[in-house]
């Protein structure tokens, strides 16, 4: 049986022109509710006795968020969320794609005061050989400009442009400065509960400081489409954890199938191989930049594939 669009032609026209896209009310006010509470109670849970540094004597990275991975494995209601069908097809329907897989989810919460986050593109950290990726951004609270709205250089998808810029440790080189997007203005949106905001994984973002009293609680869901291969050696545990090689199929129980979900089984099994991660990426060393495409500088290739 064929399931029904949850999306108009237009949005998916816009999407693939611009690179995000705000998709309105795929959540409902009580799905929002409910799901607020639960991610920011794993987040709460997962940040227990890590002994935190006031804001300002964080590194630039730690000061433009809570980063926690994988909240998922820690929570049913969390996997709910990350595992919702509607999401997910949506998802695949910007990407054009049957199925996509969880690459994986995290929590992104900017606190009262935090930092900008510094313009970058998402694909280059990940060892993905194909290009399509896609983030569903969910600000579980709303986003404004004074919270930390997102904001996205319209087209930037489309130039061929595969760039590691390194947000977590010193002082990034500043992307916006390239000559491929040098002059296109980001665009920022703000983003009301209930509302999804897109972005392909090679799409430069970025996004405001938060100059509010309140936290910007926001969960991420990250996709790829199924049948998509390893690329590059450097380590990131979406692969590793599966034993997945250079060249082959990224297909374990790391990475399930996001939608569509089996009849019956709405949140796949627990991966097989526990998640031994702490809650912040910049505690972790699963990204090696000199194995990264252009080495340790990042660089830049003309990419052949611009699925």
């Amino acid at each position: 049986m064929q399931v029904r669009a949850v999306l108009t032609p237009e949005i998916v026209e816009t999407f693939q022109r611009d690179g995000y896209v705000v998709v309105p009310d795929l959540l409902s006010a009580e799905e929002v509710e409910h799901f607020e509470s639960a991610v920011t109670g794993a987040v709460r849970r997962r940040r227990e006795g890590i002994d935190v540094a006031p804001l300002a004597e964080r590194s630039r990275y730690q000061q433009s968020f809570i980063q926690c991975m994988n909240l998922w494995e820690d929570d049913a209601d969390v996997a709910r969320l990350t595992f919702h069908q509607r999401v997910g097809q949506a998802a695949a329907e910007l990407l054009e794609v049957d199925a996509v897989r969880l690459w994986h989810d995290q929590a992104l919460y900017k606190e009262a005061g935090g930092r900008e986050t510094d313009a970058h593109q998402d694909h280059p950290y990940w060892p993905i050989a194909e290009t399509a990726s896609i983030t569903a951004w969910i600000p579980l609270v709303g986003s404004t400009i004074a919270s930390g709205a997102m904001g996205y250089v319209p087209g930037s998808h489309l130039v061929g442009m595969r760039k590691f810029v390194n947000i977590f440790f010193g002082e990034p080189e500043d992307i916006l400065t390239d000559p491929e997007i040098s002059g296109v203005e980001p665009v920022f949106v703000e983003v009301p509960a209930g509302s999804i905001a897109f972005h392909h994984g090679l799409t430069v973002h970025l996004a405001k400081p938060n100059t509010t009293d309140r936290d910007r609680a926001v969960h991420t869901i990250i996709y790829f489409p199924d049948g998509s291969t390893r690329g590059y050696p450097f380590p990131h545990f979406s692969v590793d954890r599966g034993s997945i090689a250079v060249g082959e199929t990224i297909d374990s129980d790391a990475t399930p199938i996001a939608f569509p979900r089996p009849d019956g089984e709405p949140i796949p099994p627990l991966p097989a191989v526990p998640l031994r991660i702490g809650g912040s990426i910049a505690a972790r060393k699963i990204i090696e930049p000199s194995a990264l495409p252009g080495g340790a500088g990042g660089g830049t290739r003309t990419l052949t594939d611009r699925s």
